[in-house]
């Protein structure tokens, strides 16, 4: 029998968030390097991955920036430009400043409709205007309480090469400027992770060198009756977004899958995420090894693989299995509602990075973000420095759409051989894992090379330099996944694998395979068809003899 990977909801209400992402965080002393880490899923059926790029500029007094919310495309409204704006490659700003997000809703009466401020516009903005964690986090605050908060709930990873904090965001609700919110610095030696659930509990409110809030973060609370109790036991995601069992088991598992790899005593809250025990996960945790970079980018591939909850078992996954699954995430049958798992590695995704930020190099090559597009489990994490000048023809948001396929977008290249391994996912992803861990060794040899012939130039000829090296590698890479997917086309042809030798298919002179791989099926499935179809069995010529 086919194992179910299925769970029975109870009265809950179904999982809508458009941009579902994730997000894992590391502190300076956690790391093997001393950097700092955060790393980010930008997840949603309708956006199209890209690298974007805010060159640094110098405004005159009184100019006016259009918000156009970053979900939809829709004009909110003018804010004050600053008198300068420093340059942004995609989530991270020249000074090594990076901030990531994940949506966590919360109570739906506090989104502020009249705001000007949505999250992504909050996220990119901000970078172009601060230099460290503590600043970003300043001017957040300034900017909703100036000119509103347009969005829902949001959890925000801010991070310099110093310092990594959790910031997480509510509104107010309709015409109500400003938000409540609460910053949590992660200590050096910890990781932590959110991923569509809030997860700042209770907070030391005289600790100011590692805890932040907005003024009225419990007065609001109280104000609105969500809150009666004392205020040390004043808990943020209890009462601004209270868990129900989609949060546990959709948002909170993904970090629960993070910290088991990383600290082998978080095994035992898998009873939390499943909803049969009440005591919370804690918001960060001391990892039992120090990470790499490349670490962080293989956790940003999980699929609960070696647990219960894998993705790659089940009927959902097919014969060969494959993690995809098709939306929405919840169904119902017979009147009960169900829900698929939801990975870390999701299909929708637009792009993906790992920051890392480097403080004992000059900003402009200390910082690297090691960006990706589609689901990062068949993606490559490419470095692009903080410092370069332009962004590779291949991840610029000019080439291609979601409407309109590009052989040179990265985008549509990655999506190309992700939606055909899903086919035959559990074969083409053993091809696919080998390219993708060439590339990335390669990278993490190339970059500290780099570093050192960068550091002794002056700094505009280095960031020329490192232009050039970060746009060479996107484009050679993404020119390789193009070449990998017409190599999964003929290998696994119909179904039928071609045999190779020394890197060539095997064929004799007419170019014809002598001999090809019929997999054919897994017994498990073979016993399923045999139980659907007993009729299929083949008669022996004893039995075709006995006809009447």
């Amino acid at each position: 029998m086919i194992k179910k990977t299925l769970l029975i909801l109870g009265l809950i209400a179904s999982f809508t968030y458009s941009n579902a992402c994730t997000n894992f965080l590391a502190g300076k002393a956690a790391t093997l390097d001393g950097s700092t880490l955060i790393s980010y899923s930008a997840d949603s059926y309708f956006l199209f991955g890209a690298l974007y790029h805010y060159p640094a500029a110098t405004h005159a007094p009184g100019t006016l920036l259009d918000i156009y919310e970053w979900d939809t495309g829709k004009y909110l409204g003018k804010i004050k430009q600053a008198e300068k704006t420093y340059s942004v490659i995609g989530n991270m700003n020249e000074h090594q400043l990076a901030i990531a997000e994940t949506t966590f809703g919360g109570r739906p009466e506090l989104v502020d409709t009249t705001g000007i401020m949505d999250y992504g516009s909050l996220i990119y903005v901000t970078l172009q205007r601060a230099k460290t964690a503590r600043e970003a986090i300043k001017i957040m605050s300034e900017l909703v309480t100036e000119y509103g908060y347009y969005s829902s709930g949001e959890s925000f990873s801010i991070a310099d090469p110093n310092e990594v904090w959790i910031m997480e965001m509510i509104g107010k609700g309709p015409r109500n400027k400003g938000a409540v919110w609460v910053a949590m610095r992660i200590p050096d030696d910890c990781v932590s992770g959110h991923a569509n659930q809030a997860r700042i509990t209770t907070f030391p409110f005289d600790d100011k060198n590692n805890c932040l809030y907005s003024e009225d973060v419990i007065a609001f609370a109280r104000e609105k009756g969500y809150f009666k109790g004392k205020n040390k036991d004043f808990s943020f995601s209890d009462v601004y977004a209270p868990l129900d069992y989609s949060a546990l088991r959709i948002c909170e598992a993904r970090v629960w899958s993070f910290f088991r790899k990383v600290n082998p005593e978080m095994e035992r809250f898998v009873t939390y995420v499943k909803g049969e025990t009440a005591e919370r996960m804690p918001l960060w945790v001391k990892p039992a090894f120090k990470l790499s970079a490349q670490n962080i980018k293989d956790y940003m591939r999980d699929q609960y693989e070696g647990t219960e909850f894998d993705m790659t078992k089940g009927v959902c996954a097919g014969p060969f299995g494959s993690k995809l699954r098709n939306s929405p995430l919840s169904f119902k049958v017979d009147g009960v509602e169900y829900m698929h798992e939801r990975p870390v590695a999701t299909q929708q995704t637009g792009f993906t990075f790992v920051a890392q930020m480097r403080s004992w190099l000059p900003d402009y090559i200390g910082g690297v973000l090691w960006f990706g597009v589609d689901d990062a489990a068949s993606a490559v994490y490419v470095p692009m420095y903080c410092g370069i000048n332009e962004v590779p023809w291949c991840f610029s948001e000019k080439n291609g759409n979601l409407f309109e396929y590009s052989s040179t977008s990265a985008f549509w290249v990655y999506n190309w051989v992700a939606n055909y391994a899903y086919s035959r996912y559990s074969y083409m992803m053993q091809d696919i894992k080998k390219v993708q861990a060439h590339w990335e060794t390669s990278f993490n040899t190339l970059v500290p090379a780099i570093d050192k012939v960068a550091v002794n130039m002056n700094e505009q000829d280095a960031r020329v330099f490192l232009t050039n090296f970060s746009n060479s590698q996107a484009e050679n890479s993404t020119t390789a996944w193009r070449k990998l997917g017409e190599y999964l086309l003929v290998k696994y042809m119909d179904g039928n694998m071609k045999k190779e030798e020394n890197g060539k298919f095997l064929q004799n002179e007419f170019h014809i395979p002598p001999t090809i791989i019929r997999h054919g099926y897994p017994e498990e499935v073979l016993r399923q068809i045999v139980k659907e179809n007993p009729g299929q069995r083949v008669k022996s010529e004893e039995e075709l003899n006995n006809r009447k």
